[in-house]
């Protein structure tokens, strides 16, 4: 059963961090460009950032420039985001994506994937 599964959501203070993790099983991500989406109430699904499946290369929303990284271990069939200086506004569910295709920059501004995750919840409030 292809599946992926997002973890690391939860409460954090502005100013603080967090990092997303997303396992995938019953497929290998190797040939898959992974996205990081996300999505507050009331606003449609956007993309944070996403990388290639073969040369690492990376694309990332304004909103995450500078704060957001994101990476992928092959081995291990994961993805990270690892997000610093978390505003309020960073408020989502957050989503993980793979997608066999779309360079990294259509799978992102166009909330493109094959599989998806079911999310997880990010609360930046003090």
């Amino acid at each position: 059963q292809v599946q992926l599964v997002e973890s690391g959501g939860g409460l954090v203070q502005p100013g603080g961090s967090l990092r997303l993790s997303c396992a995938a099983s019953g497929f290998t991500l190797d040939y898959y460009a992974i996205g990081w989406f996300r999505q507050a109430p009331g606003k449609e699904r956007e993309g944070v950032s996403c990388i290639s499946s073969s040369d690492g290369s990376t694309y990332y929303a304004d909103s995450a420039k500078g704060r957001f990284t994101i990476s992928r271990d092959n081995a291990k069939n994961t993805a990270h985001l690892q997000m610093n200086s978390l505003k309020p506004e960073d408020t989502a569910v957050y989503y993980c994506a793979a997608d066999s295709r779309a360079t990294v920059q259509a799978m992102c501004v166009m909330t493109r994937g094959d599989f998806w995750g079911q999310g997880t919840q990010v609360t930046v409030s003090s």
